[in-house]
């Protein structure tokens, strides 16, 4: 936060200021910034506004409208009951335990979760979390809107004690019972409207072959909010083509294990991030990226950002959701087909899969006959 005095003044000139990093500085808990991080392995500190233990973890390609908050509850223990006018939407990463809601006319929803749960808390509904084990932590993380909220009300009284309510975000009392409803649009924008998913890893996805080998998706509706969430899983011995998207969209790996490469155009060589449960990574404004699964089972992730399908709050949003996510560079979008990557892509993919004993399943979209010669002879 930056300010500066005025010529002949000893009073200092508001410049500059950033007041969501300034609410930051003053909770006085750990910051982790990179480009990739192991959730699990996060510190966190005393976090008096939750009476838990957190961190705020913010990625390097997170843009302007989005952070991740870390919350670990003790066993046996809970945060004290919350509201704030910011979007919040939650990622179980380990532990069981359960969410209370207050809806606007007085009824309380109780959820229990586990790993791999997801779920979004309505805006400005007061709620409070509890961990169900006397033994282990759970670690919670949370996805939320707060640096564009508090950046463009800089006033913490109006964000954090409004009591404003808002029903029609609460959405159907089943909602908050693993319940939802879909809602089909086509291909890769099929959405899956709910508040509460039990275990991501086992929601049933829908085919999206316009995004390569045999992948699947669904696009979720969480609390009728402005934050988006999809899940994606890759078969085994395949990956995703190639694409690139704005800032802000978080990747959580789900299950499974694999790597994805980064790259802008005139890179000559490409950014690697591996990953497994507890990672998540953020690919910069306009980096091109790829996801590879070298598991021995299908792979699936997670991604989170600000501007849902249902209100994609900037145009850019609104243009990726429309056509721009699975249509060719060639024609306008953001995608790179198989037959147009960098050839280097499918070496490197084939070298990781002889390590972890996979058989490739991309001969039906590229002649992998040079490439497996190429190998063989070295």
């Amino acid at each position: 936060m930056a300010s500066s005095v005025a010529a002949g003044s000893d009073k200092p000139v508001k410049f500059l200021l950033d007041p969501y990093l300034g609410w930051v500085r003053r909770e006085g808990i750990p910051v982790v910034e990179d480009f990739g991080v192991d959730l699990l392995k996060v510190e966190t500190g005393r976090w008096a506004r939750f009476d838990a233990a957190g961190a705020v973890v913010h990625m390097k390609g997170r843009g302007d409208f989005m952070s991740l908050f870390l919350i670990d509850l003790a066993p046996g223990g809970r945060t004290s009951p919350q509201q704030h006018l910011f979007e919040e939407v939650i990622y179980v990463l380990e532990g069981r335990g359960s969410t209370t809601v207050e809806a606007s006319d007085g009824r309380r929803h109780t959820f229990e979760w586990g790993p791999k749960s997801l779920f979004a808390l309505p805006l400005n509904a007061r709620y409070q979390h509890f961990n169900g084990s006397g033994q282990d932590r759970a670690r919670l993380c949370s996805a939320t809107n707060l640096p564009l909220i508090l950046n463009v009300f800089h006033n913490e009284g109006f964000v954090f004690n409004n009591p404003y309510q808002f029903p029609e975000r609460e959405g159907e009392g089943r909602f908050f019972s693993g319940e939802g409803e879909f809602l089909p649009v086509r291909p890769g924008r099929h959405m899956w409207e709910t508040n509460f998913i039990p275990d991501l890893s086992t929601l049933e996805l829908r085919g999206w072959k316009e995004r390569g080998a045999g992948g699947s998706s669904i696009i979720f509706t969480l609390a009728d909010g402005l934050m988006h969430a999809h899940s994606s899983e890759m078969p085994v011995g395949t990956y995703k083509k190639g694409h690139r998207h704005g800032a802000d969209f978080h990747v959580f790996c789900v299950h499974g294990t694999g790597y994805s490469l980064l790259w802008y155009p005139d890179d000559k060589d490409f950014r690697r991030v591996d990953w497994q449960h507890g990672v998540v990574f953020t690919p910069p404004d306009g980096m091109f990226h790829q996801h590879f699964n070298t598991n021995p089972t299908p792979a699936r992730y997670l991604a989170i950002a600000v501007g849902s399908q249902r209100y994609p709050f900037v145009e850019s949003k609104r243009r990726l959701f429309d056509f721009g996510v699975d249509t060719s560079v060639k024609d306008g979008g953001n995608q790179i087909e198989y037959e147009d990557q960098d050839p280097r892509i499918h070496e490197i993919y084939l070298r990781e899969l002889k390590k972890t004993g996979v058989e490739s399943r991309m001969g039906q979209f590229i002649d992998e006959t040079p490439y497996k010669a190429k190998i063989a002879a070295q």
